[in-house]
């Protein structure tokens, strides 16, 4: 599967855990949104770190390809 397509998904998958966890211990206003999201953020930057790679090599693939001439 695409690099980039599963570490998105990755990321919506860890959002989506931490909007439930939170919602469940009973964060219920409008922090619930923003502090799911901080939470989702320090824990991708933790558990992705072989799917950020994946993406990174991936990007580095396609912008080192020469491209063909202009004709």
């Amino acid at each position: 599967m695409h690099p980039v397509l599963v570490y998105t998904l990755s990321r919506i998958g860890l959002f989506l855990v931490a909007l439930g966890l939170l919602y469940v211990l009973g964060m219920r206003s409008w922090l619930l949104i923003l502090a799911a999201a901080v939470f989702s953020g320090i824990a991708s930057y933790v558990l992705l770190s072989k799917q950020r790679d994946a993406v990174s090599a991936r990007l580095s693939q396609k912008l080192d390809r020469p491209r063909p001439e202009d004709g």
